[in-house]
């Protein structure tokens, strides 16, 4: 089996602020695979965001504290692997672009506004290749050709503000893959955008996996998790509360944070509610999570023992790569789900 493109071991991230300190991200392990899709779900603030633009340098500052691992073997110029964690500006400006991108949520704010889509497309590849202004044109508007900008060498001389944005989505996963990156973070890429666009959007994922790229999906849409992922990280106040396969979590959710994401969304296949479920409360300040158990006060299923810290880890009567954070047993989870109704969407 080959090597994962990045392998993440027990990442942490803190920050210094005057209301103490901020754990964003506690003990998160994963591996990225090639051609895997790899979505990362949970609420806002759940340390999805923080825990991916650490891995791209994003996070650093003088009150940013980083312990653990993040090897990227995808590092052509590292052999190895690079160490993310850690690394130099120099080395991890080598990198972002050419082994490792990202495409944030809002592209408005990481496209320069007073300068042509193509000429920023020119730039980023000419930042890593040694490549003439002629040939460096005639890829990016090929690139915006091929993630489906309509008359792309005429769009290719217009400002961000010109296009629509979608079009800009589209630019920005053009220029993400401007030097054919092996890992792709993509931060919420479809948040208010239509579903039509949405779809697009998708399908350029969807190639990019066919091209053995490996894919970070960052998102809280679970309909666009279902069509896509691979695997599935569910993240609550900065760990991983369970992580498996679509499958796995959609038709046999083990984590009562995963029961509510589910029971919040709506389903074609059952009558529609007055209201959906909701998770009561709000999710816990990262400068002071309640101990053992972060989801606790919120979740209606606590005992005694969820003052103990779970473990993530694999239970029995699970497929193997089917985890969990949870200390409730596999058969009080089962008669919890009948009396309360069946949260995943049944069998497949």
């Amino acid at each position: 089996m080959a090597e994962p493109l990045l392998d993440v071991r027990d990442l942490m991230v803190s920050f210094r602020t005057e209301e103490g300190v901020v754990r964003a991200v506690e003990g998160v392990s994963f591996a990225l695979e090639p051609g895997e899709v790899l979505a990362i779900v949970g609420e806002s603030g759940s340390g999805k965001s923080v825990a991916v633009g650490t891995l791209m340098g994003l996070t650093r500052s003088p009150n940013a504290r980083f312990e653990g691992e993040a090897r990227l073997r995808a590092a052509r110029r590292e052999h190895g692997g690079l160490e993310l964690v850690g690394a130099s500006e120099g080395k991890l400006r080598r990198v972002r672009g050419k082994d490792i991108a990202m495409i944030f949520q809002d592209p408005m704010t990481s496209l320069n506004p007073v300068q042509r889509v193509g000429d920023q497309i020119v730039e980023q590849i000419q930042a890593h290749e040694q490549v003439g202004d002629a040939e460096g044109r005639a890829r990016a508007v090929d690139l915006l050709d091929r993630v489906g900008i309509p008359r792309a060498a005429e769009r290719a001389r217009s400002y961000p503000h010109e296009f629509s944005g979608g079009m800009r989505q589209r630019a920005m996963i053009a220029m993400a893959f401007s030097c054919e990156p092996r890992v792709l973070i993509a931060d919420e890429p479809t948040t208010a955008l239509d579903v039509t666009i949405q779809a697009q959007i998708l399908r350029q994922i969807e190639e990019l996996r066919e091209r053995d790229t490996g894919v970070i999906l960052v998102t809280h849409d679970l309909g666009v998790v279902a069509d896509v992922a691979d695997r599935i990280l569910v993240m609550y106040a900065g760990r991983i509360v369970e992580q498996g396969t679509p499958d796995e979590l959609f038709y046999d959710p083990q984590h009562p944070y995963t029961w509510g994401l589910l029971g919040s969304i709506a389903r074609v296949d059952r009558a529609r509610p007055k209201r959906l479920a909701a998770i009561e409360g709000l999710p816990p300040s990262l400068s002071d999570r309640p101990a053992g158990c972060h989801f606790r006060p919120r979740c209606p299923h606590a005992f005694g023992k969820c003052v103990e810290t779970p473990a993530l880890e694999h239970r029995a009567g699970l497929t193997p790569g089917h985890l969990d954070r949870c200390l409730l047993a596999g058969e009080s989870k089962r008669r919890l789900r009948e009396v309360n109704g069946e949260v995943g969407l049944g069998a497949p």
